[in-house]
């Protein structure tokens, strides 16, 4: 990476230390410092993989605070393992960097490492490369066999609910973009207005009590609307939603029902969960066994359509339906 800092050092001081520490977690065999880790699966149980791409200047801003950041990289992917149900195994980390900032890597390692202690997710490798900013993180979990949730399986009557609470990761970016357009001073990650866009949540504990109740899942990254229409072409049906149980972040008190009607359908990165539950389902008995406040917001429905709906049932216009790597 420079004359003074190889690959290695930099590993060693900011990963491999902090993170020996877990390698006496379940299923790891070897982690940091061979060629590969070693996971173990136990028996009666399937593997989960998700990989996610974090590249500067398209999901974040150059000053975004690093200990966020290290953070939001690793929530983004255990929020995929919650999504199937899954346990977290282990975690593998990829950095492309344009040189070495010590300060930088400080922060975002213990960012990363905090929530890894948290999940239980042990960082078992990865690589660091020279290049544009950009984090690539790979999380390994495992499911009881045949118990993952996926986002088909859901039919008509099913009730539709939500964990927590949508609308803030899109209100702090646009506190973020309007912040920029006034030449404030850089990020501050413990800004309330930011609290969820810096510091997203992995609903692991949501996912797990949704194993055997829950018809199909997954987790709500590019927007309510556009992650619902992703489950509801995976099971072949339609949604109805209603847009007053719609559970909205307090960052959304006091704004204009349009502005915080596209924040909480269309804004992403909330990292919630959306799942169908079967209408027999007790939903008093699955909201006490989670950490996470459970609304339901709607029925699945005959057709593929997704509607959203007022107070007296009138249909209403969402505009734009979420987020899109490659839209234009």
């Amino acid at each position: 990476m420079s004359g003074t800092d190889s690959e290695f050092d930099l590993i060693r001081r900011y990963f491999a230390e902090p993170a020996a520490a877990a390698t006496a977690a379940e299923g790891l065999r070897l982690g940091i410092g061979d060629d590969a880790a070693l996971l173990a699966v136990r028996p009666g149980y399937e593997l989960v993989v998700a990989v996610d791409t974090l590249v500067e200047g398209t999901h974040f801003f150059p000053d975004h605070p690093p200990a966020s950041l290290g953070h939001k990289a690793l929530a983004a992917n255990l929020s995929d393992l919650a999504a199937m149900g899954a346990e977290p195994l282990g975690a593998l980390l990829s950095l492309v960097l344009p040189g070495v900032d010590h300060a930088w890597l400080k922060g975002f390692s213990q960012g990363f490492l905090a929530l890894a202690g948290e999940a239980g997710v042990p960082l078992v490798g990865g690589d660091t490369n020279r290049g544009p900013l950009a984090i690539s993180v790979t999380v390994l979990g495992e499911v009881p066999a045949g118990q993952a949730l996926r986002r088909g399986g859901a039919r008509p009557g099913d009730r539709l609910v939500v964990s927590g609470a949508l609308g803030g990761a899109a209100a702090g970016l646009a506190h973020e973009t309007h912040r920029r357009t006034r030449g404030e001073a850089p990020a501050d990650s413990g800004n309330t207005a930011c609290a969820r866009l810096f510091w997203p949540p992995a609903r692991l504990g949501v996912g797990r009590a949704l194993r055997n109740r829950a018809r199909a899942a997954i987790d709500i990254s590019d927007g309510l609307l556009a992650d619902l229409g992703h489950l509801c072409a995976a099971s072949g049906c339609g949604a109805r939603v209603e847009w007053p149980q719609v559970p909205l972040d307090p960052l959304l008190e006091g704004m204009a029902e349009p502005e915080a009607r596209a924040c909480a359908l269309a804004g992403g990165e909330d990292y919630e969960l959306l799942f169908a539950l079967p209408s027999d389902e007790p939903l008093d008995l699955l909201a006490f066994s989670v950490d996470a406040p459970l609304t339901v917001i709607g029925e699945m429905t005959e057709g593929d359509e997704v509607t959203i709906v007022d107070a007296r049932g009138a249909r209403l216009e969402p505009g734009r339906a979420g987020h899109d790597h490659f839209a234009g």
